[in-house]
């Protein structure tokens, strides 16, 4: 399947509070959340007055739909690591995942970070979601756990055209 991925456009910054409710892992078994969990504080501090100085996105589409996107933002969320730091968020719809664009996704923002001066990002994911693997395959590192999750780090010095 070809994708594209490309910058966020102003006008276009309300597709994530569509993505951020995707990007909320749901374990098996367990109740599909309603949508309006987004407006609780803790997930607003994730794209509410986004577009600002460290505010970064990136969109994935597929036959000119959006199928994914990734965002960053310097921001006291679950990742927070210290206040030159961005954390994280990514999400692909259901039907467009295990396809490459979650990868490609993060290899793009990566790359962005690092081609504006920042050395290192950081998430929190939950340590039941397959996207984990997704994360380490991309250079992060798990610096802290508890019961149920991992903030990860990832040093985007190290992250080349190449990789």
């Amino acid at each position: 399947m070809e994708y594209f991925i490309r910058e966020m456009k102003p006008e276009e910054y309300y597709l994530l509070n569509d993505f951020l409710y995707e990007a909320i892992f749901i374990p098996e078994g367990e109740e599909i959340p309603p949508k309006d969990i987004i407006k609780k504080p803790e997930l607003q501090v994730y794209v509410s007055d986004f577009g600002k100085k460290h505010d970064f996105a990136l969109l994935a589409e597929v036959n000119q739909k959006v199928v994914g996107a990734i965002w960053c933002r310097i921001m006291n969320d679950y990742g927070h690591i210290d206040d030159n730091t961005p954390s994280l968020a990514v999400a692909v719809l259901k039907k467009y995942r295990k396809l490459g664009i979650g990868t490609e996704l993060m290899h793009q923002m990566l790359l962005l970070l690092k081609k504006n001066g920042y050395q290192k990002v950081s998430l929190s994911v939950q340590k039941a979601n397959y996207a984990v693997n997704l994360y380490l395959k991309s250079g992060f590192t798990i610096i802290h756990e508890n019961a149920d999750e991992y903030i990860m780090l990832c040093d985007v010095t190290e992250k080349s055209e190449l990789c």
